[in-house]
């Protein structure tokens, strides 16, 4: 499925923390062959130039801005999505993060806007999730109060070497509203390849679903992130 409003939510939270508390602000630019969300194309196959901003607090609170063109074959030509959460360490190799995302799509003719909370759970490799969507736009639900769109995630993630990883995907998409959409609940999965250079991140992909007529799709993507 990231800078006015994140300006509003450093100034708030430079109120409320101590002035000498550590924290950065960051940000991100990068395109990708074909834009996929839970493994789904939000540009109609083509390609998608990305980029954010990012402010991360030593407490573990953090917030962001994000956005890509997309293509439904509407009047929607970006998505924008606003984002806080926080994040923290358990015990020995133990990792969580609580976050709300809302997803918008300013220059859309329908009313699709939705937002979900997401909770994960990493221990070393391996990370668990689980998303849900708390609030969305009538022509995303069907009704002004139908929120029944979960997703639970399994991500594993192994260094091959110094700079290149490989990483696999496995997600589940279910609830009315998946069947409004969908017909059918679903399940989406990939592997990754991502290799560190002085100039970004490059990564290649192998994606696919289970939903009926959906073929594989290979991915390539590259970002590069900064510090403000």
């Amino acid at each position: 499925m990231k800078k006015s409003l994140l300006q509003a939510v450093t100034l708030s939270s430079t109120l409320l923390l101590s002035s000498t508390a550590f924290a950065e602000v960051s940000a991100n630019i990068g395109a990708t062959s074909n834009y996929l969300w839970r493994g789904v194309t939000q540009t109609d196959g083509a390609v998608a130039v990305q980029g954010g901003i990012d402010y991360a607090h030593e407490s573990g609170f953090y917030a962001g801005t994000w956005a890509s063109n997309v293509d439904f074959g509407d009047a929607a030509t970006y998505e924008a999505d606003f984002y806080a959460g926080y994040s923290g360490e358990f015990g020995e190799d133990f990792t969580y993060d609580v976050s709300y995302l809302y997803y918008a799509y300013p220059d859309a003719d329908s009313s699709y806007d939705f937002g979900e909370i997401t909770f994960l759970l990493g221990w070393k490799w391996l990370e668990l999730g689980y998303s849900k969507v708390v609030n969305a736009d009538s022509d995303v639900s069907g009704a002004d109060s139908e929120t029944d769109w979960s997703y639970l995630q399994a991500n594993v993630s192994f260094p091959l070497t110094e700079k290149v990883s490989l990483g696999v995907h496995y997600g589940y998409s279910q609830g009315d509203v998946v069947k409004n959409i969908f017909s059918e609940t679903y399940s989406d999965y990939n592997v990754s390849l991502s290799a560190d250079t002085d100039v970004g991140t490059v990564s290649f992909m192998v994606s696919n679903t289970d939903l009926a007529d959906d073929d594989a799709k290979v991915v390539l993507g590259y970002s590069y992130s900064f510090d403000l």
